[in-house]
């Protein structure tokens, strides 16, 4: 079991994403995503995004909004819980990626991108700062979007 963080970075109307083209063997190769990654050791969730940010983008964060906890499982025995944030108070500039190119994107245009399927679901729900929610993701091992449950019953996919 993994425990990673992912946040959405808005300014003016954009969020600030990563095309993941750097990094070898990366399950996000090609994707565009937000910013984040796993834990260290004695963090929470609220540290590792910050950490995560300073460390991807010279941002610093200041209030960071949870809004899921996401469960993602890849057939073959890939489980992950990921800590889904959005944060619009933040300091500082923009440094080079070592994981990928940085860009702001409006957000009318983030469905253009190359994005998860399961993204897609949670990215429409923050958009409109709704309310608390969990959402498990399963995915066949060539990334297909094989189901999609919110808040435990409701079924997406």
């Amino acid at each position: 079991m993994r425990n990673t963080t992912l946040c959405y970075i808005e300014r003016d109307g954009k969020y600030l994403m990563m095309h993941r083209v750097k990094k070898e063997n990366d399950i996000n190769k090609d994707k565009w995503i937000g910013i984040g990654g796993g834990f260290e050791e004695n963090e929470s969730p609220e540290d590792c995004i910050r950490r995560e940010a300073l460390e991807e983008t010279g941002l610093i964060l200041g209030e960071v909004k949870l809004y899921s906890v996401v469960t993602f499982i890849v057939e073959g025995g890939v489980c992950e819980y990921m800590f889904l944030f959005k944060c619009k108070d933040f300091s500082g500039s923009l440094i080079e990626c070592n994981e990928g190119n940085l860009e702001w994107v409006e957000k009318s245009q983030i469905y253009d991108l190359d994005l998860w399927e399961g993204d897609k679901i949670f990215l429409k729900k923050i958009e409109n700062d709704c309310e608390f929610f969990t959402l498990k993701l399963v995915y066949d091992k060539n990334g297909k979007l094989l189901e999609a449950v919110e808040n435990g019953t409701k079924k997406i996919v």
